[in-house]
């Protein structure tokens, strides 16, 4: 898979970055790379926010996330948070990668059910619009080539994350002709 391409040449591990007091755990990750894997339920199905995906945006500028669900009305705390993690990672132009286990496309990741009351969700479904079109931004070229606003280092080793940050983005964009979402290769 593209995570194990990416870090072939790392030390792949756990980590735990720390915002504001709270814990934020890393099930894996090549720091000296700047790249993570995280699962979805780990991100959005625990209770973490804006501050917290933020801290991963910063010391990170490629996050792969899997096991994304598809998401309807009864997963609505979800939606939002997965909301405030792409506006996290967009502002700090993380290289988001998503594998999804059924939607192929962004539009398919949130799908209210026939005969939901409308009214009640009318603010997610705004939102989730909204989000939809950062995705879909964040696989363009131009979105891709945009530095990195992570962690202030080392004129030294920003240098070399630059120059990773930039092998990976060729990397990406041979891979990834099209935007769109990967469904997980396990199903």
């Amino acid at each position: 898979d593209m995570f194990t391409k990416l870090t072939q040449h790392s030390s792949v591990v756990p980590t735990t970055l720390t915002t504001q007091g709270r814990h934020v755990v890393i099930p894996q990750c090549a720091m000296e790379q700047g790249i993570a894997k995280i699962p979805y339920e780990d991100l959005c199905q625990k209770a973490l926010g804006a501050a917290d995906y933020l801290v991963i945006g910063q010391h990170f500028h490629t996050v792969f996330v899997d096991r994304i669900p598809t998401l309807g009305r009864h997963e609505i705390n979800w939606v939002r948070r997965f909301i405030v993690f792409v506006d996290s990672m967009y502002e700090c132009r993380v290289k988001l990668i998503l594998h999804t286990l059924e939607a192929p496309t962004p539009q398919d990741l949130f799908v209210l059910e026939k005969g939901t009351d409308s009214h009640s969700t009318d603010d997610e479904v705004f939102a989730f619009d909204r989000t939809q079109s950062r995705l879909e931004e964040m696989a363009s070229t131009t979105y891709l080539q945009q530095r990195w606003r992570g962690n202030q280092q080392s004129p030294k080793k920003e240098e070399q994350q630059q120059q990773q940050q930039d092998e990976d983005t060729m990397t990406l964009e041979t891979k990834l002709p099209q935007p769109s979402l990967s469904e997980d290769p396990q199903n």
